[in-house]
C-alpha cells in the first residue's frame, strides 16, 4: 500500500519560511509519479500549489508562484515544499499527493489517487 507521511509544518510568524516533507514508502518511488502539493483551510476547498513531474518539469498555482518552490530528492524519495515570505492566509493543512503518471494532470484533488494525512502550517500577523 502506498504511504505519503508529510512533515515539516509549525506555527511561524509573517515573514518566515518553512519546507514542507513528503517521505514516500511502500512502493512509490517520488520520480517516478507525478507529484503534487496541495493545502486547504478551514472552512475553504481544497486547493492546489504545485507538481513535479517524472522529467522534473514544476507547475505552480498563480497565486503561489515566486514563493514556493517544489522538488524532489530521489535518494531520500522524498518530495518537499519550500515556503518564503509567508503570509497569514498561508495558514493551511498541507498535503502531498501521488499520480502514477509520467506527466502531471491539472492541479484537481480527484485526479490524485495517494495523499498523506497532512502537515498544519499556522501564520501569525
Amino acid at each position: 500500500q502506498v504511504q505519503l507521511v508529510e512533515s515539516g509544518g509549525g506555527s511561524v510568524q509573517a515573514g518566515g519560511s518553512l519546507r514542507l516533507s513528503c517521505a514516500a514508502a511502500s512502493g512509490l518511488a517520488v520520480s517516478t509519479y507525478c507529484m503534487a502539493w496541495f493545502r486547504q483551510a478551514p472552512g475553504k476547498e481544497r486547493e492546489g500549489l504545485a507538481t513535479i513531474n517524472m522529467a522534473g518539469g514544476t507547475t505552480y498555482t498563480d497565486s503561489v508562484k515566486g514563493r514556493f518552490t517544489i522538488s524532489r530528492d530521489s535518494a531520500k524519495n522524498t518530495l518537499y515544499l519550500q515556503i518564503n515570505s509567508l503570509k497569514p492566509e498561508d495558514t493551511a493543512m498541507y498535503y502531498c499527493a501521488a499520480e502514477p503518471r509520467f506527466w502531471c494532470p491539472s492541479m484537481v484533488v480527484h485526479d490524485f489517487d495517494y495523499w498523506g494525512q497532512g502537515t498544519q502550517v499556522t501564520v501569525s500577523s
